[in-house]
């Protein structure tokens, strides 16, 4: 609101376009700042001049309480009680629609997010990619998008004919739960023994084949061992809250990318090399792929295709963004200039939202090797250590309130682990930071909206607050970032960065805890008391509102 007035005043005077306000350094030179050096050129003038100049014509509002000239720099002062005021007002109005935006409305986006696959190990690469995936499409319906979250899975391949190799020469007793972990270690070892031994190599490629010719034997192990790990998939979904609206599968699009890839070669977008069918777009500096194996399988690429296909006939999209590593980024540069190339409905309205890799101390994770941190392991160490952290601040709570905040603090541990970074930023994966309850952590903000409850808790709901009185440093720090959350959250969506989210999260939980260390509330006058009560309020809010979009619980107690 304050933003938007400065800008309209600078606008109507300066005659530019577009102009970006910065934030002063300290809070004594400011609350908003516009550099001038972009009106030098126009006004034959230096920055500092010009910036004198302004301050001159730029008339003050009951808003902007004084305009104040810093060498090149314009400095606006607003009216602290009248931020505050509208600020906390709209936020206990709005509530959990606080921070929300109509920037989405009647825009269909699909989010595609999670890809592990049947019969492999889920391990914390693919947690990283479902935090994200789900934070994402959060942020995208708080703004008014309608939001379709798919998965593509792997069901059928070389990965696939190894896992049932393993199967069927194993001596283990099928365990009664967590099947598809089962079924993945098996996928590690066959792999592992098919390095060491030809024949191995050649009963897998055998039970391959008998894979895509549908030998009923085969296609009946598989349909059995690809409902373990969709059932294990099921439990992993509760987990992190994510609801899919469809769950597509590699299968049920293996025929169509056959064809597909024939219609390239006939339509000349391919063509034929050692038996097999290639797309050559060496010519947009994409290299070549192939569309189609000798022995006539689509790979990846025409399946893809196939599935771009089925999904513009089950919905009008007007976006389809693509939660996949970095490692696939020439792959999905080759997959979209395909899509111009054969003038598909999802040409230029497909992204890929990239992640870096989650990496291990000692090198890149691969479920080949089984070098993994699988997800059961990682949840139960995390688990157990905030069991541990619980029991130490409390030793009274019943078994069933126990496992209610070990499993909230546990998963916000997790999640914030994933998303307090940019979305292309490595991760290395390190156990002993990713159990720390303590910095810059999930469970850091959540304990401060815990904090913030246990103190309304002791006392009546603040009525009619006099926000003159609210002048402290600490507290216009932070009724200014609770102003800030709507163009925070607008921020993230259409940048598509949850890690904006995050960073103003653990930021607002930080002041929070800066101004409470340094002011006290219950113990104040009244009218002091009434007014920080409120604010504290709006705190708590705010920071429920963003965790949310986290995909992270907001308990009341920790």
């Amino acid at each position: 609101m304050f933003e938007q007035e400065i800008i309209k005043l600078l606008k109507k005077e300066t005659k530019l376009k577009d102009i970006k306000l910065e934030i002063p350094p300290d809070l004594t030179m400011g609350d908003y700042a516009f550099p001038c050096f972009q009106l030098s050129k126009k006004y034959k003038k230096s920055p500092k001049d010009i910036a004198s100049d302004l301050q001159d014509k730029i008339n003050l509002t009951k808003n902007i309480i004084k305009i104040q000239s810093e060498g090149p720099y314009l400095n606006f002062f607003i009216n602290k009680s009248k931020l505050a005021e509208n600020t906390i007002k709209q936020i206990l109005k709005q509530k959990d629609k606080y921070g929300s935006s109509n920037i989405g409305k009647k825009k269909k986006v699909m989010i595609e997010f999670f890809h592990a696959n049947t019969h492999k190990a889920v391990h914390i690469g693919h947690i990283r990619n479902i935090c994200l995936g789900e934070s994402i499409s959060r942020i995208l319906e708080f703004s008014r998008y309608k939001v379709i979250r798919v998965n593509y899975q792997g069901d059928i391949g070389p990965h696939v004919a190894k896992a049932i190799w393993g199967y069927l020469n194993t001596k283990e007793k099928l365990p009664k739960q967590q099947k598809g972990i089962w079924l993945g270690n098996l996928y590690a070892l066959a792999n592992k023994e098919s390095k060491k031994s030809k024949k191995i190599q050649q009963e897998i490629n055998e039970i391959n084949k008998k894979l895509y010719s549908k030998d009923p034997k085969i296609t009946k192990i598989w349909k059995t061992t690809r409902n373990y790990c969709l059932k294990d998939f099921q439990e992993i979904y509760k987990d992190f809250g994510v609801k899919y609206n469809r769950l597509y599968f590699e299968s049920e699009v293996e025929k169509k990318g056959i064809q597909i890839a024939k219609q390239l070669l006939k339509k000349k977008i391919a063509k034929k090399s050692e038996g097999a069918i290639i797309v050559d777009l060496e010519k947009y500096n994409l290299g070549i792929y192939i569309a189609l194996t000798k022995e006539g399988h689509a790979v990846y690429h025409s399946k893809d295709l196939a599935l771009a296909e089925l999904k513009t006939k089950e919905y009008k999209l007007d976006q389809s963004i693509h939660v996949v590593g970095k490692e696939q980024e020439l792959y999905f540069l080759q997959l979209f200039k395909t899509f111009e190339l054969i003038k598909s409905k999802l040409a230029n309205k497909s992204k890929h939202l990239i992640y870096g890799l989650v990496m291990l101390p000692e090198g890149k994770m691969s479920s080949r090797e089984g070098n993994v941190v699988l997800y059961q392991d990682l949840i139960e160490k995390t688990l157990l250590a905030t069991e541990e952290e619980i029991k130490k601040r409390h030793t009274r709570l019943s078994k069933k309130e126990l496992e209610k905040r070990k499993k909230q603090i546990a998963f916000a541990a997790l999640k914030f682990s994933m998303l307090n970074r940019e979305n292309n930023r490595q991760i290395i994966f390190d156990w002993d930071k990713a159990i720390q309850f303590e910095g810059e952590t999930g469970p850091y903000i959540q304990y401060a909206h815990a904090r913030i409850n246990s103190i309304l808790k002791k006392t009546k709901k603040p009525k009619k607050a006099n926000y003159e009185v609210l002048q402290k440093p600490e507290e216009t720090k932070l009724i200014q970032l609770l102003e800030k959350f709507p163009k925070i959250v607008s921020d993230a969506a259409k940048n598509y960065k949850a890690n904006t989210i995050s960073n103003y999260a653990l930021n607002l939980a930080q002041s929070f805890n800066e101004f409470y260390e340094k002011n006290q509330i219950l113990k104040e006058e009244k009218e002091i008391k009434v007014a920080r009560l409120t604010l504290i309020l709006a705190v708590k809010q705010v920071i429920k509102n963003a965790l949310n979009l986290l995909a992270i619980e907001a308990p009341d107690k920790m």
